[in-house]
């Protein structure tokens, strides 16, 4: 069985390669650190994998969670989440005191012991945490990693008394951090919101009474009553009553569906009218709702890991560097006889330059930009990333309702027979609805414009699954579905007509049909050409409605090809299908509806419309888009693309930079001032490049 170990103050995203790697080392078959739900899935020995975690990352304490993903100290999981923003309360004083220490310099000189303390403290304040953890690790045998390089850089400039460059790189270092951890922070994943799909309680009887129980405690074969406004609890079958139901949240689809006698109903559906007696067919663990749940954070869990850059490049470069500095500060005075101070200096002055204080500050800030530029368009992006493979979108597939169309009915067509005019179709039509709540009653409603005067309603009949009969001033009218044609044996020559559509009949007469459609949203055909133009090499959509509407908007918008009557399982399986097809790009997909959450999640990227989606599509997705428009994917996918075009171009800069300041550092022709302007300077430079995506 797979265990799930929570893993507070897990805060960089090398440490979770490193854990990972570490739990394979040791044995583990299946390892899984997942960075932005801050979560272990191992299978094997917990407190094994306990052990080898501290031992890897002493800062990160370990909590087991049980099979329903909450940890054993629920404290722990509430309150060990940390506002990046609180690192401000360091940064901030340090740059005052760094401010100060520079304008001090020039009036008393860098032998005044004032002056020392000034930087001390303003180093102290911004680099005790580093400095703690490259002292932990290398205890733990960590040695090589980017804390350990910045803590020698910096303390090495200390040594040969250049404070102000010591405390100049320990600031990048920890600003960059800072812009990073508020990066991640926006892509940490909450699925509480799905939560509120559960029901809180359920209606029990037993022995003629009904008792409030919590939907845990419901067994096989138990019977419940669901009132309507509540939450179905679990699945069950109706065993008496009829009612309407927003099956919504599971299917995407906003028309309500009635419910009868033998029929099943399942958990997450929301009663809307009658009094609905149910058989209990599964406990909550098996139903619907808890499935749609557990696709959500195992989906979270099978993301692929976006391995930073600089993740794998450190574990290469400071190593190297620390060699080659200590190389030059040993072998050229033992061949030449030359003082070691001279080349102690160039040492130190090497570890200056080689810090990846550039990189570290710039691909966090670059991809902030970018972050921050598409905000500015009413996209928000959940970490860099997601970004990253935003800008590799080769498969893009749309929810229908909400998401490419608006999600509201409108009648869209009046098709007449038999000699009646549209008007007379309409006005008829809207009277037979007058009671009806229906969301097609109410389009047709909408449609006919005028007030309806229920006086002229003499009889009303409602025919369950059928539609309606009613007596206008003496004129028999029926407005339903074609089953009610057949039913009342009336003449007809339309049985099959694409979209939803309400039959007329007026006096025993054909007089024609409505179709009642959900609006294509105005900047949906737009996407669906600027994605293609974007080289996007396949735009499908991924619906729970019905073949024949799906089939047309497929048409209207150019889309490659449709999945229709899909429930959530369903959708996640053709995504998997998709990830088949991907090639070197990601499959992205787009939905609004709380039935949308465990694909968004199985995505490579999901992006959820904020504006009307639910809460927890908006919760679940990597990228949200805040007013529904789907024309604003390619927009996003323009700002991923030039983020990445930036963030490369400072990563050229700096290690070209670099390289020629080491060799000028070793030749001796590089003093400290230039040190630091090959690592401040070519970070300050490339934060100003890492800024041109805002503008």
């Amino acid at each position: 069985m797979a265990k799930k170990l929570k893993l507070e103050g897990l805060d960089c995203a090398s440490c979770a390669y490193e854990i990972e790697e570490a739990l394979k080392k040791e044995g583990f078959e299946f390892a899984l650190v997942n960075f932005a739900t801050k979560e272990a899935v191992i299978e094997g020995d917990v407190e094994k994998a306990k052990e080898i975690i501290k031992k890897v990352e002493p800062d990160v304490e370990v909590i087991e969670a049980d099979e329903h993903g909450h940890s054993h100290h629920g404290h722990h999981h509430e309150h060990g989440e940390e506002d990046p923003k609180k690192a401000l309360y360091f940064i901030i004083p340090s740059l005052m005191l760094f401010g100060i220490g520079v304008v001090l310099r020039y009036y008393y000189g860098m032998d005044n012991a004032f002056v020392f303390g000034v930087f001390v403290a303003s180093y102290l304040l911004v680099g005790w945490k580093v400095l703690r953890s490259a002292v932990v690790n290398s205890i733990h045998g960590n040695v090589f990693d980017e804390n350990f390089l910045i803590a020698v850089a910096t303390l090495g400039a200390f040594a040969i008394r250049e404070y102000p460059e010591g405390v100049a790189v320990m600031l990048f270092y920890v600003v960059g951090e800072f812009f990073q951890d508020l990066a991640v922070d926006r892509s940490r994943r909450s699925i509480k919101a799905l939560l509120a799909l559960k029901a809180e309680y359920a209606n029990l009887l037993r022995n003629g009474e009904v008792i409030k129980v919590k939907p845990e405690e419901l067994k096989v074969g138990d019977t419940i009553l669901v009132k309507p406004g509540e939450k179905v609890p679990v699945d069950g079958v109706v065993i008496e009553g009829e009612s309407t139901v927003d099956t919504s949240a599971l299917t995407g689809e906003s028309v309500p569906r009635t419910l009868r006698e033998g029929e099943e109903i399942l958990s997450g559906m929301v009663n809307l009218s009658g009094l609905l007696k149910v058989k209990v067919t599964k406990e909550l663990s098996e139903s619907t709702i808890s499935r749609i749940l557990e696709l959500v954070e195992n989906a979270s869990a099978r993301k692929a890991k976006t391995e930073k850059f600089i993740t794998r490049f450190a574990h290469y470069y400071t190593p190297a560097v620390v060699g080659l500095a200590v190389l030059v500060a040993t072998v050229p005075p033992l061949i030449t006889g030359d003082p070691f101070s001279t080349w102690v200096y160039r040492a130190l002055v090497l570890l200056v330059i080689s810090c990846p204080c550039a990189l570290v500050l710039s691909i966090p800030l670059g991809y902030f930009g970018g972050i921050g530029r598409a905000a500015r368009e009413g996209i928000l992006v959940k970490g860099s990333n997601y970004l990253d493979a935003l800008k590799d979108a080769s498969i893009v597939a749309f929810d229908k309702t909400g998401t490419l169309t608006k999600g509201v009915f409108k009648v869209t067509k009046v098709e007449t027979r038999n000699g009646f005019s549209e008007e007379e179709i309409i006005r008829f039509a809207a009277l037979a609805e007058a009671h009806s709540n229906h969301p097609i009653a109410k389009a047709i409603r909408e449609a006919y414009g005028k007030e309806i005067n229920e006086a002229e309603i003499v009889e009303y009949e409602e025919i369950a699954g059928h539609g309606v009969r009613v007596r206008i001033d003496g004129i028999e009218v029926l407005v339903g579905n074609d089953r009610l044609l057949h039913r009342f044996k009336v003449e007809h020559d339309t049985c099959r007509v694409k979209g939803t559509v309400a039959h007329v009949v007026i006096n025993g007469k054909y007089a024609g049909y409505i179709i009642i459609s959900d609006e294509i949203k105005d900047d949906a055909p737009l996407a669906v050409k600027e994605l293609k133009r974007l080289g996007v090499k396949k735009v499908v959509m991924v619906t729970g409605d019905s073949r024949d509407v799906a089939e047309e908007i497929a048409k209207q918008l150019g889309l490659d090809g449709f999945y229709a009557e899909l429930l959530p399982e369903d959708k996640v399986r053709v995504i998997e299908e998709l990830e088949k097809e991907k090639g070197d790009g990601t499959v992205v997909f787009v939905g609004d509806g709380i039935n949308d959450a465990p694909v968004l999640a199985r995505a490579d990227v999901g992006v959820a419309m904020g504006a009307l989606g639910s809460d927890a599509a908006v919760e679940t997705a990597d990228v949200v888009i805040m007013d529904d428009k789907p024309s604003k994917l390619p927009e996003g996918i323009r700002i991923a693309r030039k983020t990445q075009r930036i963030v490369w171009q400072n990563i050229v800069f700096a290690l070209g930079v670099k390289l020629a300041f080491i060799s000028l550092g070793i030749l001796g022709e590089a003093t400290m001032w230039e040190a630091v302007f090959a690592d401040v300077g070519v970070a300050l430079i490339a934060v100003f490049n890492a800024m041109r995506i805002l503008r």
